[in-house]
């Protein structure tokens, strides 16, 4: 990097991709909160556990990490996007539940609602 354009060309390119449809043979894209707050409070399992999984299962689903997504009370947090870009956002997962989750909405198309942001419970 050697300038200040070629950092803007670096964000953009970053963003571009974080902002693309799915490939025509993706089913999915996954997004795991990986900041300080999701680390600590055990993204890293979550994450390993959904890549494990899918790969396992040879599905067509991409498994991208992110920062902070703003709710750090409800970490670890996993969005699942479709095709159509329809976000499904899953909060306080652990990895029995990311196992679920594979298992339930990446393999069976199932939102899995008491795991949502809108049904947490503690």
């Amino acid at each position: 990097m050697k300038s200040l354009e070629d950092l803007k060309k670096i964000r953009d390119a970053a963003q571009n991709k974080m902002t693309m449809r799915l490939d025509d043979d993706q089913k999915y894209r996954v997004v795991v909160g990986m900041a300080t707050c999701g680390i600590a409070a055990g993204a890293r399992p979550v994450l390993n556990t959904i890549v494990e999984e899918v790969a396992k299962a040879k599905l067509p689903v991409t498994v991208l990490q992110t920062g902070c997504i703003g709710m750090c009370t409800l970490e670890p947090i996993v969005e699942v996007f479709d095709k159509d870009d329809h976000k499904t956002t899953y909060v306080l997962v652990d990895a029995k539940k990311a196992s679920e989750i594979v298992t339930r909405h990446l393999i069976n198309d199932e939102v899995i609602d008491e795991y949502t942001v809108g049904k947490y419970k503690r």
